[in-house]
């Protein structure tokens, strides 16, 4: 696939620990028992190596650190917001956005706004909060994933593609009406997190214009997504990961973005449009459930924390590190 296996050293140095410590394997039989073997019923204090997910539990740099200490609390126009705009501006390419306390709060406003009962709403595979929330509104998730992905023996470059033929045959049979937006989720989660090719955007754009369906990216892994292209797509590999996400973007009508993955915090998120009609529904449904747009359910320092921490997600060291 193009890529080099290189043993590189973590590009970081660790400037704080936390004690962690390990129960005796009768105590812990006890704990998971009085759980109900159910994980999620323990307490993190008694987990030694909590490998239940990376969401929101990413160590934050001091670069973050030291801007949520230098940034000021303010409910409305806080500076915070601004460097956020700026930074959503730069790397995602989107004219508006509306910050949210995390992705799945993103996938209510949008669903809220333009899910109804009876849709179908296409993905290359939904996360469960994504289609819970298409679920709830009475549309119908539909998984268009390409048959490749769940062949686990097959190698392939970009196993979490959407099967674009498949997509346009169910628009074709529900007929566009009844698809309210189409979404690509990267790096695709439902399939180990399976990354989606530029190519495969570029042709679900161009199906979802050619009918004048909106096209929606769940953006929760989108600086490995896009390392990954420049990694294994031709034509890439000279081109940066910011350039990669300009690109991959332009095609999107907007996006939902999850900050506790790769913005490497440990909350937030927020949801992206550049169509000026949608940020106007969008805005007024977010001040109802989220608090006002300057800050959406955040504390200032979060939003700063998030606009930092997104370019330290798209640096190729780190990704390559990963």
């Amino acid at each position: 696939m193009g890529e080099k296996t290189l043993d590189l050293p973590e590009p970081f140095r660790i400037k704080m620990v936390e004690r962690i410590r390990l129960h005796s394997r009768e105590t812990r039989e006890r704990l998971i028992r009085e759980a109900g073997y159910n994980v999620f019923m323990l307490r993190a204090e008694d987990v030694f190596i909590d490998l239940l997910t990376d969401s929101g539990t990413s160590a934050m740099s001091d670069e973050q650190w030291a801007g949520m200490i230098r940034t000021r609390q303010a409910y409305a126009g806080s500076e915070s917001y601004y460097s956020l705009e700026k930074a959503i501006r730069d790397i995602f390419g989107f004219k508006y956005f509306i910050p949210v306390h995390q992705g799945r709060a993103a996938e209510n406003i949008l669903f809220s706004t333009m899910v109804f009962p009876g849709c179908y709403v296409p993905n290359n595979m939904h996360f469960d909060t994504t289609e819970a929330n298409v679920l709830l509104r009475g549309g119908v998730p539909v998984n268009l994933v390409i048959e490749e992905a769940f062949d686990t023996q097959k190698v392939l470059p970009f196993k979490g593609n959407m099967d674009v033929d498949k997509l346009e045959q169910l628009i074709k049979e529900k007929g566009p009406a009844k698809i309210p937006l189409i979404m690509v989720t990267i790096t695709n989660n439902g399939v180990g997190g399976q990354p989606v090719s530029m190519q495969n955007i570029r042709e679900v754009s161009e199906i979802a214009r050619k009918y004048g369906i909106p096209f929606f990216i769940d953006a929760c892994r989108f600086a490995e997504n896009c390392y990954l292209i420049k990694m294994r797509e031709e034509g890439y590999r000279n081109k940066s990961v910011k350039e990669i996400a300009r690109e991959l973007f332009s095609y999107a009508d907007g996006c939902t973005f999850s900050g506790k993955k790769e913005a490497l915090t440990n909350i937030g998120g927020f949801l992206c449009t550049n169509v000026e009609e949608l940020y106007e529904r969008f805005k007024s449904l977010a001040i109802a459930i989220e608090g006002f747009i300057t800050y959406g359910g955040l504390a200032c320092r979060e939003l700063e924390a998030m606009a930092i921490g997104l370019y330290e997600a798209i640096d190729e060291e780190y990704q390559a590190y990963r």
